[in-house]
C-alpha cells in the first residue's frame, strides 16, 4: 500500500511539474532592461530614474499582464551595460535588442521581433533629392546617430555605398540637416517624428520614400535566468504574434511619441538651474 502510494504521489508531483502552472510559480516576477536613450522605444524615466518607459516597456506589461506575471522595467545604464547585465542572468530580459549571431550563446531571441524599427530617408522639406532607393543616395552627403542598429546587410551596403557623417546623437543629427551640413539623415519613422517634433522643425523637414532598412527590435531571455523555461518562451512568442493582429503596437507607439514630444518640451520650456 505505501508503494502503490508513493508511486500515485509521484504521478501527482509529474502531472504538476509538467503543467503551465508549475511554470506560471516559477517564475512570478520579470526583471528587464533597455536602451536608456532610444525613444519612442525605451527611454529613462524622467520621474523615476531606476526604470525605464516607452513602447516597449508598455507592450512588455501588456503581454506580462495577459500571461499573470508581474515585470518590473530597470535602467541598468547604457545599452552595453544592460546587455551584460541581461548575459549574467541578473536581468531576466532584454527588451529592445537586435538580432546578433555573436549572442546567441547567451540569449534566446522570442520571435517575431516586438517591433520592427523602420530606418526612413530624412531631407529638408525643400530639398532637391532624388531617391528611388538606397543606391541613389550615393550621391549624397548624409548622416547617422551613432547611437542608430542597423541590419547587418544593410551596415555594410552603408559603409560601402554611402557618404555617412556619425553623428553623437539623433538631435545632433537633424540639427546638421535643418542647418544644410547634410543632404539626408537615416533615422526612424517614431524617433525622427519625435526629435523633429521636440525640435520644433516639422515643417521643415519630411520622411522621403520607403524605408531603406527594417531592424527588428526582439525580446531576448538570458541563458543564466531562472525563469528562462519553454513554457515562458512559447507563451512570450505567442503573444507576440498576437500584438500586430490586435493593432496594439501602433497604437501603444504613437502613444509614446507624444509622451516623449511632452518631455523634452517640458525640459526645454524649464528654467536653467
Amino acid at each position: 500500500m505505501v508503494f502503490r502510494s508513493s508511486k500515485g504521489m509521484l504521478a501527482c508531483a509529474l502531472a504538476l511539474l509538467s503543467s503551465p502552472v508549475w511554470a506560471l510559480g516559477k517564475c512570478e516576477r520579470l526583471v528587464a532592461t533597455g536602451s536608456p536613450d532610444a525613444p519612442p522605444y525605451s527611454w529613462q524615466d524622467p520621474q523615476d530614474p531606476k526604470h525605464l518607459i516607452g513602447a516597449n516597456v508598455d507592450l512588455l506589461r501588456q503581454v506580462a499582464d495577459e500571461l499573470g506575471l508581474k515585470v518590473e522595467v530597470l535602467h541598468a545604464g547604457k545599452r552595453e551595460q544592460a546587455l551584460d547585465e541581461v548575459r549574467s542572468g541578473r536581468i531576466d530580459l532584454l527588451l529592445d535588442t537586435p538580432l546578433q549571431v555573436t549572442q546567441l550563446t547567451a540569449l534566446d531571441y522570442v520571435h517575431p521581433a516586438l517591433q520592427l524599427n523602420e530606418y526612413l530617408v530624412w531631407t529638408r522639406h525643400d530639398a532637391i533629392l532624388e531617391f528611388n532607393g538606397p543606391a541613389d543616395l550615393a550621391q549624397y552627403r548624409g548622416g547617422l546617430s551613432d547611437k542608430a542598429r542597423l541590419t547587418p546587410a544593410f551596415e555594410a551596403f552603408a559603409k560601402a555605398q554611402l557618404k555617412l557623417a556619425p553623428a553623437q546623437n539623433l538631435t545632433q543629427a537633424f540639427q546638421k540637416l535643418v542647418l544644410g551640413q547634410v543632404d539626408y539623415v537615416l533615422a526612424g519613422r517614431y524617433s525622427g517624428m519625435a526629435m523633429a517634433q521636440s525640435l520644433g522643425v516639422s515643417d521643415d523637414l519630411i520622411a522621403r520614400g520607403l524605408p531603406v532598412d527594417r531592424p527588428g527590435l526582439y525580446l531576448a531571455v538570458s541563458h543564466n535566468s531562472a525563469c528562462n523555461d519553454s513554457w515562458l518562451r512559447g507563451q512570450l512568442a505567442k503573444k507576440l504574434t498576437e500584438l500586430p493582429i490586435s493593432g496594439a503596437s501602433e497604437a501603444v507607439l504613437q502613444r509614446n511619441v507624444e509622451r516623449w514630444k511632452a518631455q523634452m518640451q517640458a525640459s526645454q520650456g524649464a528654467p536653467k538651474q
